[in-house]
């Protein structure tokens, strides 16, 4: 822990659930921040624009701007641009992050039978139907590639567990015989990303998140250390049976100014 200079940070389930404050975060990001750590929150959330997560969380109370926030579409808008430069993209989102999304060509969802060379699967909500559903199956059946910004399953929000994008994703993959090119967490090109905008090393950083395989375990294989917490989508059972062990549970994120040697490190 000595070397530690920057910590990453999930949001949904460890900073906030339902985009209010869990006890004790605020202060706590604030003692981090007074160490002189960098920080950065790295999301999947696809609902809302880095700006818009931004102003929110200030708005908490937490001590954060758009340039502390990095996004699963803003890692998504890089990829397509790197890797699929003029490509006509069709996206299915609950939520608008056009913003996110520069330099994208977007087809619009209601043109059915448009060419499409990218189908890009955003976060799950209402707008994941059987008709929307079934329109992506049939672009990928044209040849379509499939990019989606996370495979989460699920998450939390102040009524429960909710379904999410990977519960879909998995369906589609094996309907349509093809793989997903996953942008978001746990894809070993966002950690690598928000190492370069933190200007750290892996072994010079820790990741905090609720979900132990998607924030932890992957952070982990990228070299940096990983802290569990057990708030948010954190289940017991999925804890006992993931595909590997965190470097440290915590109870909650409030709970990681006192994890040994960090602020000294800082």
């Amino acid at each position: 822990m000595e070397r530690i200079r920057a910590v990453l940070i999930d949001i949904d389930g460890v900073l906030t659930v339902s985009w209010k404050a869990l006890p004790g975060t605020v202060d706590a990001m604030e003692r981090l921040r007074s160490t002189g750590l960098r920080l950065a929150l790295v999301t999947n959330n696809t609902s809302r624009t880095r700006a818009a997560i931004a102003a929110r969380l200030s708005g908490l109370g937490f001590p954060v701007d758009a340039g502390d926030v990095l996004t699963a579409p803003a890692a998504t808008a890089a990829y397509l641009r790197e890797h699929c430069p003029g490509a006509r993209c069709l996206l299915l989102n609950s939520g608008d992050v056009r913003e996110d999304l520069p330099g994208v060509t977007l087809v619009d969802e209601h043109e059915a039978d448009a060419d499409v060379d990218v189908v890009v699967l955003g976060g799950a909500g209402p707008e994941f139907g059987y008709e929307a559903l079934n329109r992506v199956f049939r672009h990928l059946q044209r040849g379509a590639r499939l990019v989606s910004m996370h495979r989460n399953l699920y998450w939390r929000t102040e009524g429960g567990l909710d379904l999410d994008t990977g519960a879909f994703l998995e369906g589609l993959e094996k309907a349509a015989r093809t793989e997903a090119e996953v942008t978001g967490k746990p894809a070993p090109a966002f950690f690598a990303s928000a190492l370069a905008h933190l200007g750290a090393d892996a072994s010079e950083a820790l990741m905090v998140g609720d979900d132990i395989e998607s924030d932890v375990l992957a952070a982990q294989r990228s070299g940096i250390t990983g802290v569990l917490v057990r708030t948010g989508k954190y289940l017991p059972e999925t804890h006992r049976a993931a595909s590997g062990t965190p470097d440290h549970v915590l109870d909650s994120f409030a709970d990681l100014p006192a994890l040994p040697g960090l602020l000294a490190s800082g």
